[in-house]
């Protein structure tokens, strides 16, 4: 399934202020959660690739007790060391994206403060469950990320993150044929599921990649900067 983009888009909500001390703009935030290992690193890691030439963008990781996924993304040099922070979360994973967002609202600013001016933050959760959302005060825009070796019933199963994210991302379609998901019904469970709102079915490992989210995220920087 692929974005329709001739559809309109609306400009992101704006949950913290759009500007930082002094009036300048502040970059977009946008979250990216779901549930471990349903590919959020490597769906970020694929974004900076795109976007880097285009873009001024910086990553915030979240883990548990490591410092795992940033360390992936400085390994394959998706960005200069400089732009890529990690946030020990020390807790279920969820705490830090919505319930006490002070340690990654830190690093956002402090990532600002060293590279900035920024066009995209990009702040992934620790692998959670289907209840993680981003607190508005943390991110504009929220990118669930769920997998077809998870279950074809993931959509179905709903949850917030499913259901309210402004973007849901079916990765790893590559893998339905060996896991016995049906991605047709994936697809329409989804839309079931989120009524207007998009979904993308993607494999990092076709030629189109992470094409479509790209193009999303082009559309809410270009919206979120007008």
């Amino acid at each position: 399934m692929h974005l329709d983009h001739s559809l309109p888009l609306p400009a992101p909500a704006v949950g913290a202020d759009a500007h930082r001390p002094g009036g300048a703009r502040r970059a977009l935030r946008v979250g990216l959660g779901g549930p471990v290992g349903s590919g959020k690193t490597a769906t970020v890691a694929a974004l900076c690739r795109v976007l880097r030439d285009e873009l001024s963008l910086a990553v915030v990781t979240n883990d548990i007790y490591t410092r795992e996924d940033a360390e992936f993304l400085l390994r394959e040099a998706v960005l200069p060391p400089e732009r890529i922070t990690a946030v020990e979360t020390g807790a279920c994973p969820h705490t830090a994206i919505r319930d006490d967002i002070s340690a990654n609202l830190e690093a956002v600013e402090d990532l600002e403060d060293a590279v900035g001016p920024l066009d995209l933050v990009l702040v992934e959760s620790g692998g959670d469950n289907l209840t993680a959302t981003f607190s508005r005060g943390l991110v504009d825009a929220q990118i669930f990320v769920i997998d077809v070796a998870g279950g074809d019933d993931i959509p179905r199963k709903g949850g917030p993150g499913v259901t309210t994210a402004d973007l849901l991302v079916v990765n790893k379609t590559d893998l339905a044929p060996y896991v016995g998901s049906d991605l047709a019904r994936m697809a329409a469970d989804a839309k079931a599921a989120r009524a207007e709102l998009p979904v993308v079915l993607q494999s990092l490992r076709s030629e189109e990649g992470v094409r479509d989210v790209a193009d999303w995220i082009r559309a809410r920087v270009a919206a979120w900067t007008a």
